[in-house]
């Protein structure tokens, strides 16, 4: 009864895809159609989440990395008992809705952060993965202790963030994180092999990773490998998961055709009379209701048992837990600086930074390995490694891009926040996942040294001309340029 019911989770999942996306006029059905069997697998079977508290310090973070294929999310959290109603569905892409074309960071209804632009949503969820360990080694596991999924598609993997940030989360072993890849060999333009043709899983090992293939419709075999993901200790897990783009569409599965345009009412009728579909549009039978109800008191529980977990703690730990998630809004101190001091700013800003890290425990800093000039690391903190995760400093390496989109994550999860530091010249490399920030209305800082014209030695290439403008261009992003000692200190 149980595999049964399973196989009705997954069907409407795919019909209220097909239904969403043809009222649109517009969307993306092949993922939904292709990953149902997964996403029911996770959301029913893992996944520690309580829809009646979204926002649970505890939860786990799932990532819908390949945004396009937010009729997916939507229809889960829907089916979860998460507040998006079927009205909601039904608005999907209409303007003002909550179920944009893309998902847009809401979560209070389950959305952890905004995705679309390919790659971000991996690179994100790292940052989370990283504060989850963080916060679990200075607070401890008992406050502590959840798991990072991510969906991905061909297109995130082909995307140079996600290579950037997949290799530090391999370097820095972050065994938490659980990356499904929907491998079904199909983008926009055509088959995948028009323009991709690595071996994915064999790329990830090098990464570090621990890495599984399966069929991504033998739902059997994805919980098997989910637990070998939960079982690995030592590496974060990248599970293969072959699957037909447009499962079900009578003409259009495994093609192009299905990727991102509505599959039109003739090949719905035919994918619904397949399935032996008898529900009218937006249908969903109470039995499926009922499945995701029941799988969903498992968080419910998990809550519980983590509030308990909570009161138990002695009164010092869970005064520096609450602070780190809820910090003083009192205004902080800004250091004692001399006026007119011919001091460059950055080592003002290092002198800044160490006053704030003092103020703000929960603060981390990335560096883009520039930390001797940028003077951007805390100097009374360790590195952020395998071996030391209460270290505050993160060294992201020359992956400007993935940094700025770590930060991001950092400070999405809660209870930490981050900033990311490199030259000026370089925030071109960084501009997506700043932009982000400022649609996401994400506190992330950036800090940009280096930026004159006059580093002459360096030649033009270093010299930032057009950066300031073009930062200044992004709405909702705050650019402070402090001129000296006392405007670095304010900033």
């Amino acid at each position: 009864m149980t595999q049964e019911v399973e196989q009705l989770a997954v069907d409407t999942i795919r019909t209220l895809s097909m239904d969403a996306i043809e009222r649109a006029h517009s969307g993306h059905p092949g993922m939904p159609l292709g990953m149902a069997d997964i996403g029911v697998v996770l959301w029913s079977r893992y996944l520690k989440v309580n829809p009646a508290d979204p926002t649970w310090r505890d939860r786990d973070r799932f990532v819908l990395s390949n945004g396009h294929g937010s009729m997916l999310l939507y229809s889960l959290l829907h089916l979860s008992g998460f507040p998006l109603s079927m009205d909601d569905i039904k608005d999907f892409r209409q303007w003002g809705s909550e179920t944009a074309g893309h998902p847009e960071v809401h979560q209070a209804i389950g959305i952890e952060t905004t995705t679309g632009p390919l790659g971000q949503g991996i690179s994100t969820a790292v940052g989370m993965a990283i504060a989850e360990e963080h916060l679990a080694a200075v607070h401890g596991s008992d406050l502590t202790d959840h798991r990072t999924w991510v969906f991905v598609g061909d297109g995130d993997l082909m995307e140079g963030v996600s290579s950037e940030s997949s290799s530090l989360a391999g370097h820095l072993g972050l065994d938490k994180l659980t990356v499904f890849y929907d491998d079904n060999s199909i983008t926009i333009d055509g088959s995948t092999d028009l323009a991709f043709s690595e071996d994915v899983p064999a790329r990830y090992e090098a990464y570090g990773w621990h890495t599984i293939s399966i069929d991504g419709h033998d739902r059997e075999a994805v919980a098997a490998a989910i637990d070998s993901a939960i079982a690995e200790t030592d590496r974060p897990t990248l599970i293969a998961c072959k699957t037909h783009i447009g499962f079900g569409a009578p003409t259009k599965v495994d093609t192009a055709a299905s990727h991102g345009s509505p599959l039109g009412a003739e090949e719905i009728a035919g994918a619904k009379a397949a399935m032996g579909w008898t529900l009218p549009e937006f249908g969903v039978p109470d039995d499926v209701y009922a499945f995701f109800a029941n799988a969903m008191e498992r968080g419910a529980t998990a809550q519980s048992q983590w509030q308990t977990r909570v009161d138990a703690a002695d009164a010092d730990r869970r005064t520096g837990w609450e602070a780190a998630w809820n910090p003083d809004p009192v205004a902080l101190t800004a250091p004692d600086v001399e006026a007119g001091s011919s001091v460059a700013t950055r080592k003002l800003s290092h002198t800044v930074i160490q006053e704030l890290g003092g103020q703000r425990p929960e603060l981390m800093s990335i560096s883009g390995d520039l930390a001797p000039s940028t003077n951007s690391l805390f100097t009374d903190s360790t590195d952020f490694s395998r071996s030391d995760r209460i270290g505050r400093n993160i060294r992201a390496g020359i992956r400007e891009h993935a940094m700025g989109a770590i930060a991001n994550g950092v400070t999405q999860h809660g209870g930490a926040r981050a900033f990311g530091a490199t030259f000026l010249t370089f925030s071109d490399y960084m501009r997506p996942s700043v932009r982000l920030a400022a649609l996401m209305a994400v506190p992330s800082v950036f800090v940009w040294t280096h930026d004159s014209i006059f580093l002459g030695e360096d030649g033009p290439t270093h010299q930032p001309v057009e950066h300031l403008a073009a930062l200044r261009a992004i709405p909702n992003l705050y650019v402070f340029r402090p001129a000296d000692p006392t405007e670095t200190a304010v900033s």
